[in-house]
């Protein structure tokens, strides 16, 4: 089987001057970008659907993003692959006091077993001291300095709303939240009668955000919950599109009352699947 080394080697093939890949050539940090998230989603999207046949070869693809990024840093005297793998390794071993206490990685295991609420605790500690290490102008050191602004909407709300959270600016529990998430669909009402778009926008994201929230507070994590919304609808919508296809007859001709009514069984036939929420 080939190994670690074998890629790394096949990487700088595919960039060398002379005989690499035309393609692999033009690319940069910026280009490769929109490759790396692709990947990070499909690894995803193969865990939720159970395909664990197909998972080694997503991890593979998203691994070979690290060699890219790995790759592009040698060519430019940066880093190289070895500098990732030894920054990750040290940050973990710094990270999990508890397992490693004397910050050898070969020490036997012989500490006590902590908690998880108090491992949790330990860890935003030592993120909050890495965060200072960091800051250029400790004056203007923020709890969310280090919240990605390139994630997802929902999944970088509910990190900002857990930062917060961290020096008590939270609501107590999860019933006062849905009192707001009432409050911002209001809001939103309100500005749909004044027909004012850049209103309407705002109070969309203030319901969003306040959605976010109840979804944290009920220990759900929202951008999975919306992954799993999609994928109920394409695989309602695409029961819909199967049920017209064998009568013969195009969408397009169909009332809404019609579609609807088709969704509708659609839904009582999932509901008859042990498989189906």
């Amino acid at each position: 089987m080939y190994n670690l080394q074998d890629l790394l080697h096949l990487m700088a093939r595919l960039r060398d001057p002379q005989y690499g890949c035309p393609w692999d050539l033009q690319q940069d940090y910026r280009s490769i970008v929109p490759h790396t998230l692709e990947e990070a989603y499909e690894v995803a999207d193969a865990i939720e659907q159970g395909d664990f046949a197909q998972l080694p070869g997503e991890l593979g693809d998203l691994l070979f993003q690290v060699v890219y990024y790995s790759q592009l840093g040698r060519e430019e005297g940066r880093f190289e692959f070895d500098d990732v793998v030894d920054g990750i390794t040290r940050k973990l071993i710094r990270r999990h006091p508890h397992v490693f206490p004397t910050g050898d990685l070969h020490a036997p295991l012989d500490t006590p077993k902590l908690s998880e609420a108090a491992v949790k605790l330990r860890w935003e500690a030592i993120k909050a001291e890495e965060r200072a290490e960091r800051a250029t102008a400790p004056e203007q050191l923020s709890l969310l300095d280090d919240v990605p602004g390139a994630l997802p909407a929902l999944s970088r709300a509910g990190k900002l709303q857990k930062r917060a959270a961290q020096v008590g600016f939270d609501w107590p529990a999860a019933l006062p939240v849905v009192d707001k998430v009432r409050e911002e669909l209001d809001e939103v009402l309100q500005a749909m009668a004044s027909a004012d778009l850049q209103a309407i926008k705002a109070e969309l994201g203030d319901l969003l955000f306040s959605v976010v929230n109840l979804a944290r507070h009920l220990e759900v994590d929202a951008e999975n919950a919306l992954r799993g919304a999609n994928q109920k609808f394409e695989r309602r919508f695409r029961f819909i599109e199967q049920a017209l296809r064998q009568t013969h007859r195009p969408i397009e001709d169909c009332t809404l009352e019609e579609l609807d009514a088709l969704w509708g069984e659609a839904k009582r036939q999932e509901k008859n699947l042990p498989s189906c929420g």
